[in-house]
């Protein structure tokens, strides 16, 4: 059986990780298809180095665009592509723009689709991922759901077969990955353990509205004096250009808060593992938040993790802008130790194991 692999985002490639290093394992033919969705090599390349992975058979270097442009692009041109590849399955991951292409070209060419990171909701249709995410599930083939709540997603509706819980490669990745980055040295100089909070903000409906961005770099920039803690900040492009472009810099040129370029994945885990509390609008983060048993407040109105909140891992900030400090009082001082609902670590493993028997 011959596997295509679609991605274009950094989570993506860190996701597929596992599911590669099994195709690899155990022989198998597939190539990687690559979007160009994210196309810097800090934000993009540096993922596959890091990760010691093939590169991509193709790159379509779409690049940045809005959404319908985007999609379609990349639609046109993975559907060139699988024509010439003839793949048996395509595999997508996530929610983006890359996987809706890719599963919607590959559902038209009648070629078997299977969805990594099936089933989850956070039941906000204003968020272009959720969007995505309802597409893709309901033209797959293969449902690899992470756990039993996103299972009964697929199932509400109307999905009722080819679902498989696996649960979620990020486990995977993570732990595979956690030791090696502990002793990467790229970040070394602002990565004294637990001296500081470690903020990402890049979702399109909190930096794109004027409003909201400045809300949340108001809390945020209270944050060093309240609570003796420099906030370690690597910031998106598209985050930068909307706070060059709103005049919000002042707010980030503040003592104790550190912007840094974009990083790559061990560096990432390495700022996780060694923060107090991570600060985010990133699904994967809350992931790997929990994995690492940092404590971490998501700066959404809603959430497709919500297993997180569950187990006591995460909290949802909302639009609750000036409750922010409460909220890191809370998690700062409670108990780690809480479950992880993603699995064991061998999702790759069990999805590659499915599909060989299919």
């Amino acid at each position: 059986m011959k596997y295509a692999i679609v991605l274009g985002t950094r989570p993506e490639i860190v996701k597929f990780s596992p599911v590669i290093r099994e195709l690899e394992k155990n022989n198998l033919d597939y190539f990687i298809l690559h979007s160009g969705q994210h196309y810097s090599i800090k934000m993009d390349k540096v993922f596959f180095d890091d990760l010691n992975l093939k590169k991509p058979k193709y790159n379509l270097e779409v690049g940045s665009s809005p959404h319908g442009k985007q999609t379609g692009r990349m639609l046109e041109a993975i559907e060139s592509v699988l024509l010439d590849e003839k793949p048996d399955i395509i595999l997508v991951q996530g929610d983006t723009n890359t996987s809706l292409a890719g599963a919607l070209a590959a559902s038209k060419l009648l070629i078997n689709v299977g969805h990594i990171e099936a089933g989850l909701r956070c039941f906000d249709m204003r968020v272009p991922e959720e969007k995505n995410r309802i597409l893709i599930d309901h033209l797959s083939n293969y449902l690899f759901a992470p756990t039993e709540e996103s299972k009964n997603n697929l199932l509400n509706e109307g999905i009722k077969r080819g679902i498989y819980i696996v649960g979620n490669t990020v486990v995977d990745a993570t732990l595979q990955n956690v030791k090696m980055a502990t002793k990467y040295n790229k970040v070394k100089k602002i990565t004294g353990k637990r001296k500081y909070f470690l903020l990402t903000l890049h979702r399109e409906e909190n930096v794109d509205d004027k409003n909201t961005l400045k809300n949340y770099l108001n809390e945020i920039k209270k944050i060093p004096e309240r609570f003796n803690k420099n906030i370690v900040f690597p910031a998106h492009p598209r985050t930068m250009v909307r706070v060059n472009k709103f005049g919000l810099n002042s707010i980030l040129d503040q003592k104790g808060i550190t912007v840094i370029e974009p990083v790559g994945y061990l560096d990432m885990l390495k700022l996780i593992v060694n923060s107090s509390l991570v600060l985010t609008d990133s699904g994967g983060l809350q992931e790997e938040a929990n994995i690492l048993h940092i404590p971490c407040i998501t700066l959404r109105t809603s959430t497709e993790r919500p297993e997180t909140i569950e187990v006591g891992s995460n909290m949802l900030l909302g639009n609750n802008f000036e409750k922010l400090s409460d909220y890191i009082e809370i998690s700062i001082t409670k108990n780690r130790n809480w479950n992880c609902p993603y699995g064991d670590g061998t999702a790759g493993k069990r999805i590659i194991k499915i599909l060989s028997k299919s």
